[in-house]
């Protein structure tokens, strides 16, 4: 499965020059997860209510050009692995002006209890594990 969820570059997201910061596209990142999810038939807030956090333990983002005020992007977010203990999303920014790819990235977060102690969500809870397996 594949999400595709759309946003416009704000002027508060840019700098000086009118170049996106870096630190923004992580936040993009997070909308394109928490979309995905959705669209998938759960919520971070379900996965949580189960006793299931997912803390970030790696993230990457390779530059390829910069977003500018105004841009129309959208955010092309992917299940990459998945094991009992953690996911990888992978992420692609795509500008609509030209539908140039501008960014790729990807985060991995860990299956954890509410402890922060590593657990095998297969195990754990198959009804979450089943819901995020099907859409690999």
């Amino acid at each position: 499965m594949v999400n595709e969820t759309t946003i416009k570059v704000r002027y508060v997201e840019t700098d000086q020059m009118g170049i996106v910061h870096h630190s923004n596209y992580y936040t993009w990142f997070e909308i394109g997860r928490c979309d995905f999810l959705r669209e998938s038939g759960i919520t971070y807030r379900a996965i949580e209510q189960e006793g299931i956090m997912l803390p970030l333990v790696d993230s990457y983002c390779k530059y390829i050009e910069g977003a500018k005020y105004d841009d129309l992007l959208t955010v092309i977010t992917r299940i990459e692995e998945m094991n009992g203990a953690k996911i990888v999303f992978n992420y692609e920014l795509v500008r609509h002006e030209d539908n140039k790819i501008i960014a790729k990235g990807k985060t991995t977060h860990a299956f954890v209890n509410e402890d922060f102690n590593i657990i095998n969500v297969k195990k754990a809870n198959p009804k979450v594990w089943e819901t995020l397996q099907s859409h690999i």
